[in-house]
């Protein structure tokens, strides 16, 4: 049995994003249970040059996005990257599985061979459509979605692998 570009990008990108959620669900409950000012989790960095909490959320959204409507050329949804609270983070979540898990599986076949230009400035690579998502969408996402996962735990939200792992099944 071979695996379809639809098989290893949605179901990958919606559990991800699910574990995203959860881990965002675990921030808030801490930033109530202790008193802390939301924005203090949200606009967290493990570094000053990288993205805060925030950031990290909208761009695994994004990259996930972007992946799919490359792969399927399904147009995905614009996002405005304005989201300050847990509630919009978790809106724009839900708002990108929804688009993610809408695009029918037929818009995937021949995405393997499918020509993929990115053109970040000087940074324009050329994938075909396997080795863009292996080597390029799926490890963009899980550095946003661990970058994440850092940053709360650096906060001292109460949250380990197995979070990060996220459940079975």
């Amino acid at each position: 049995m071979s695996l379809s570009m639809h098989q290893i990008s949605v179901p990958v990108f919606v559990r991800g994003l699910t574990v995203l959620s959860t881990l965002l669900e675990k921030a808030q409950a801490h930033a109530e249970e202790h008193g802390i000012v939301p924005d203090i989790l949200i606009g967290a960095r493990l570094i000053d040059d990288m993205m805060s909490l925030a950031g990290q959320v909208q761009r695994a959204c994004d990259t996930s996005k972007l992946s799919v409507e490359r792969l399927s050329g399904v147009a995905s949804p614009k996002f405005e990257d304005n989201e300050t609270t847990f509630q919009q983070l978790q809106e724009r979540i839900a708002n990108t599985m929804a688009y993610l898990q809408g695009v029918d599986a037929a818009h995937f076949d021949d995405s393997a061979a499918r020509e993929i230009k990115i053109n970040f400035g000087t940074f324009q690579p050329e994938f075909t459509g396997v080795d863009y998502l292996l080597k390029f969408g799926l490890p963009n996402f899980y550095f946003h979605i661990v970058t994440a996962h850092d940053i709360l735990r650096n906060q001292g939200v109460k949250i380990g692998k197995r979070d990060y792992l996220g459940h079975f099944g």
